[in-house]
């Protein structure tokens, strides 16, 4: 049976997590370039948010991966879409941040990327957690979703649930 997302309770997932992690004093920062910023932002529409968020980055293009921090030879050895970008995303935004959880998320949404045919596979999503230092990494295939919008909400339900799981097995 193929997964759906709901945005609503993606949204109620969200404010579940800001509160653990504002309960838990945990501080959690960004680098997303498929879901560009759908994370942060849902992070942040929980109120008290600014807790445990200094910031975060949208790094769309390989450049700007590149320019916070990325190594060049990882997009060159490996592609945008891989988990050693995903992983290299998590850390260098957790780093930057001295935040405690770092979200690196790359990927391919509905459609070919056509600055990088080989690598660009439609639904194919790479995303890794950096909580204190060590790094997880997934793999996820969506299913054809209607939207971009819906793209970025499908991803965004993903993250929650491994970083959950995380948080649940620090308690």
């Amino acid at each position: 049976m193929e997964k759906s997302y709901n945005e609503q309770e993606i949204r109620e997932d969200y404010q579940k997590l800001t509160k653990l992690l504002i309960e838990k004093g945990l501080f959690i920062t960004t680098m997303e370039s498929a879901t560009s910023g759908q994370i942060a932002s849902l992070i942040t529409d929980t109120e008290g948010s600014s807790a445990i968020i200094k910031g975060a980055f949208i790094t769309y293009s390989n450049e700007a991966k590149i320019q916070m921090g990325v190594p060049e030879e990882i997009l060159r050895n490996y592609t945008v879409y891989s988990k050693e970008t995903a992983r290299a995303m998590a850390e260098v935004c957790r780093k930057t941040y001295n935040a405690n959880i770092g979200i690196g998320v790359t990927g391919t949404m509905g459609n070919v990327d056509p600055a990088n045919l080989e690598a660009s596979v439609p639904g194919q999503v790479y995303f890794a957690i950096s909580l204190n230092g060590e790094v997880m990494d997934y793999c996820r295939e969506l299913p054809v979703q209607p939207t971009r919008l819906a793209y970025k909400l499908a991803v965004a339900k993903e993250v929650a649930d491994e970083l959950m799981k995380l948080l649940m097995d620090l308690s």
